[in-house]
């Protein structure tokens, strides 16, 4: 009983730190905040070099095509972009709905709410793409008049404290967190209790060695891939959206749904993956240096 005590007095301790820190940092005026990021940046790219050899290597063996100058200035981007991330996800325990809205912007917004007016479960696929944290302002932006509950898939941290302050950021716009392990549980429940859903999956993370069952051609690399959105996807009937990322200026988002499918249940095995990933490669292509390039993201081969 003691022991237990003294470990819910820890997380509390912590929980109250780490909710002061980010308060304290996100309440920051932009200007400071971005000059803190050019700092942040310099550190991991010049000083840290956090990654900088996985970072160098998947650039340059995505785009095979650039000249050593443009991998640098790729590189260069993506921390950047990478410290502008930090911050503004900083931002984001603090900023107000109206704020929020005129920074992280949705298109095409309307198709997807018909839909839920209609009752469909809608999927999000999106990827590790501009500011993936902002996304989870998307209930700003929806019709919730019949009842639909706006999902987000998630890994639970490992520690409890940081857990629980970030999942308070992350669902401070209407979102709701659903730990992966018992995600697809919680959806077909809601499912078949005629609960609409609309559920954001960043679907471009690595699987473990053993729920790999799918492999594409991604970025000049046969890429092992997720294929659990879709698989829960095609249970619920849910039609499937593309979250489109753009970043039109510093510190501001754009995303525009793209239809994939009105129900990915009637489609063929894997064709929405497949169709997910030819869309994310394509952003990724147009603004390189918005893609996560740290994480180890081919450390996977196919058996022979």
């Amino acid at each position: 009983m003691g022991r237990h005590s003294n470990n819910k007095t820890v997380i509390a301790i912590n929980r109250a730190l780490l909710s002061g820190i980010f308060r304290g940092l996100g309440a920051l005026p932009w200007p400071i905040l971005r000059g803190l990021s050019s700092v942040i940046a310099f550190l991991a790219h010049r000083i840290v070099r956090y990654r900088i050899r996985l970072c160098r290597e998947n650039i340059s063996s995505s785009f095979p095509e650039m000249s050593e100058k443009e991998v640098n200035e790729t590189v260069k981007g993506f921390y950047r972009f990478l410290a502008d991330y930090f911050i503004e996800t900083l931002k984001l325990g603090t900023m107000s709905a109206d704020e929020m809205q005129e920074r992280m912007k949705f298109e095409n917004i309307e198709e997807v709410n018909d839909d839920l007016r209609a009752g469909h479960n809608v999927s999000v696929f999106l990827g590790h793409f501009c500011n993936w944290e902002w996304v989870s302002s998307m209930p700003l932006w929806l019709d919730l008049s019949t009842g639909t509950v706006p999902c987000q898939i998630y890994h639970p941290l490992s520690n409890v404290a940081a857990d629980e302050v970030f999942g308070a950021i992350r669902t401070r716009f209407g979102a709701t967190n659903l730990p992966m392990a018992t995600s697809a549980k919680t959806l077909m429940e809601m499912s078949a209790k005629g609960i609409p859903t609309i559920t954001g999956y960043i679907a471009d993370q690595t699987p473990s060695w053993r729920a790999i069952h799918h492999w594409i051609p991604f970025l000049h690399h046969d890429t092992s891939v997720f294929t659990g959105a879709e698989k829960i996807s095609r249970k619920i009937h849910a039609a499937a959206y593309y979250l489109e990322m753009r970043r039109p200026e510093r510190n501001k988002y754009v995303g525009r749904f793209v239809k994939i499918t009105p129900d990915v249940a009637s489609t063929p095995t894997d064709q929405t993956t497949d169709q997910y990933f030819s869309m994310l490669e394509i952003s990724i292509r147009k603004n390189p240096p918005f893609w996560l390039w740290t994480h180890n993201r081919w450390r996977h081969k196919r058996p022979q």
